[in-house]
């Protein structure tokens, strides 16, 4: 029996992925301009501490919880269809943030920033199945479309803070605009329509379980590690957990499932997705880390703090765009169980930092860790949306992408409460006698509030709680550091036994 070799993508569909790699560059650029737009927009909107927090937030919690939804509607509407609908939505939404006069209609504009965000990467990464059918250019494809993100992430500070010398803050917002605007006029020439050939109508109730339990997690875990232990937050994240488990059992019963049971039979589709959200967890809590550390810890400012992180940043694009051409030869499990040795290297030199240490091993060993990681967060986002029927391929990419935002959110939380918990056991012990019982528990609460009240200190004694509270976050970094380590093992074992070729499995691609 003679195989058919899927046809080589030509160059339409190589300029269709350069368009396809824009809504992704101005999602990670709108992700990280807000921190620098900061001041400039207190100062115009004067809003509160908790309008500040939900115009920040909300837009990450819009897109987590819509996710799964409009994955499912791009099936059953057309890919293309929905993201010319998100794309220009995502350029309305962009103006109303640019023009907000109060913090209120801020928030709201960055809620729906965050909606017609969910509509663009479920839809933009099932176009590149449908368009890539040769399993090394389709690979590929994922890996130039991932790496867009990454330096959309390292060119935002820049582009927005040339924005924010010639113009005013809502200038940040307007960039996003030609850009969409250049989606929505080429997307018709370059992309192809695709979509499930027997669509069914959306179950309304899976829908609405979805966006509730996935976004009580996010919340619930985001609260957690920013204030601590809470009943309230305990509350909101265990509702999160009761309401995916009803959304999973509610699947089962369905003829036409908002996410379809028969994908989880795939042993490589289930191990894919362990990977994607493992080594997300992992790599985000180098990235939550690594820059606390060089300012806090190390006293670096702002602008060489970033500077540092370039080489971390280099090498998290080098992973992922070799990730393709090392896999077609070694194959995925080998790619991805020895980048995760590269990353147990990494991690243990970082538990090894101690602060006063050279810098250069710190960057080294971030650079390392990311660096083995990147090729995983590509082949296992190829190896999810390959697993899926091509009408499916929607669903799985919008699996994929909450992954990948459930992997942030438990690597925030839990590594921020593991330094938390243990900054507070050591800086107890390391603490001179004779502080206030104010400056005492200002120090407990974490390195910045303790660098803080030091500065309200006689000059000896705020040396010594400086001293302390840096000494105590070196210790709570190098517990992170051996945690990870750890982790990256078991992402080796996952590798090794999930892809695995088994005959039985016929779902399952070849790695």
């Amino acid at each position: 029996m003679v195989t058919e070799v899927p046809a080589r993508a030509g160059r339409r569909q190589w300029l269709g992925l350069g368009l396809l790699t824009l809504p992704l560059f101005v999602l990670a650029v709108d992700a990280s301009v807000l921190f620098l737009a900061a001041p400039h927009i207190a100062a115009g909107l004067d809003p509160t501490p908790t309008q500040w927090l939900w115009a920040m937030d909300v837009y990450g919690f819009m897109i987590a919880g819509l996710l799964v939804t409009m994955g499912a509607v791009g099936d059953r509407i057309g890919r293309r269809r929905l993201l010319m609908v998100g794309s220009t939505a995502f350029a309305a939404a962009s103006l109303w943030a640019a023009l907000a006069n109060g913090p209120l209609s801020l928030i709201a504009a960055r809620a729906a920033l965050g909606a017609a965000g969910a509509t663009l990467m479920p839809s933009t990464l099932a176009l590149i199945r449908t368009m890539f059918r040769n399993e090394r250019q389709r690979t590929t494809a994922v890996a130039v479309w991932m790496t867009t993100f990454s330096v959309g992430v390292a060119l935002g500070p820049l582009i927005g803070g040339a924005l924010l010398e010639a113009f005013w803050w809502g200038s940040v917002f307007v960039v996003a605009v030609p850009v969409m605007a250049a989606v929505v006029l080429c997307g018709p020439l370059l992309l192809p329509e695709s979509r499930d050939p027997s669509p069914a109508r959306i179950d309304t109730v899976s829908a609405v379980l979805s966006i509730a339990a996935v976004l009580s997690l996010v919340y619930g875990l985001k609260e957690l590690v920013g204030s601590g232990p809470d009943t309230a937050d305990a509350a909101v994240l265990a509702s999160g957990l009761v309401l995916g488990t009803a959304l999973i059992r509610r699947q089962r019963t369905l003829a036409a499932p908002l996410i379809d049971p028969a994908l989880f039979r795939s042993r490589a589709f289930r191990s894919a997705l362990a990977l994607l959200v493992v080594g997300v967890f992992t790599a985000t809590s180098a990235s939550f880390l690594i820059p606390q550390f060089l300012q806090s810890a190390a006293g670096l400012p702002p602008l060489r703090a970033g500077l540092l992180m370039a080489p971390i940043a280099l090498s998290s694009i080098a992973g992922s765009l070799t990730a393709p051409a090392l896999a077609a030869r070694w194959g995925a499990p080998t790619v991805i169980t020895t980048g995760a040795a590269l990353s147990l290297t990494g991690y243990l030199a970082l538990a090894q930092v101690n602060v006063g240490d050279p810098l250069w091993i710190l960057v080294a060993g971030g650079a390392l860790a990311v660096l083995g990681l990147s090729p995983t967060t590509v082949l296992t986002t190829d190896l999810v949306v390959a697993s899926a029927p091509e009408g499916r391929a929607g669903s799985a990419a919008a699996l994929s992408e909450t992954g990948g935002e459930l992997g942030v959110a438990l690597g925030v939380a839990v590594m921020g409460s593991l330094t938390a918990a243990v900054y507070r056991l050591r800086v107890a012990d390391l603490l001179p006698e004779g502080l206030s019982a104010d400056t005492l528990a200002a120090t407990r609460e974490g390195i910045d509030a303790a660098l803080e009240a030091a500065g309200e200190l006689p000059p000896e004694a705020a040396g010594q709680v400086v001293a302390a509270a840096r000494a105590a976050f070196g210790s709570a970094f190098s517990t992170v550091g051996y945690a990870c380590a750890a982790i990256t093992v078991g992402l080796a074992v996952i590798a090794l036994v999930g892809l695995r070729p088994k005959r039985t499995d016929s779902a399952a691609p070849r790695p």
